[in-house]
């Protein structure tokens, strides 16, 4: 059986919800490398094609379910202060200083 997290989301305050760890570790890697320091950051649309390729194929093949993951590392980020999302539309997200 995986190994689990708990991760957070910032649109819901206080819940966690357990998921597999060795996922949610690479996709958190891999969004924090793609996003930028600083304003105006990435589309979730551009971040997802700049990580897809430092993805791991045997956890991701062929990226597989990678959207699912990348939001939820992203709401987990929010929730826990490393990255932030700008008020645009589309939602532009850059990590935080």
């Amino acid at each position: 059986m995986a190994e689990k997290i708990e991760v957070e989301n910032v649109a819901s305050p206080g819940r966690v919800v357990r998921v597999d760890k060795a996922k949610y570790e690479a996709m958190k890697g891999a969004l924090l490398a793609v996003l930028p320091p600083a304003a105006p950051g990435l589309t979730v649309a551009e971040a997802k094609q700049k990580l897809l390729p430092l993805l791991p194929q045997d956890l991701f093949p062929g990226g597989a379910k990678a959207g699912w993951w990348l939001k939820a590392a992203q709401l987990d980020l929010e929730a826990k202060g490393r990255i932030e999302r700008e008020a645009t539309k589309p939602l532009r997200l850059h990590r935080k200083q």
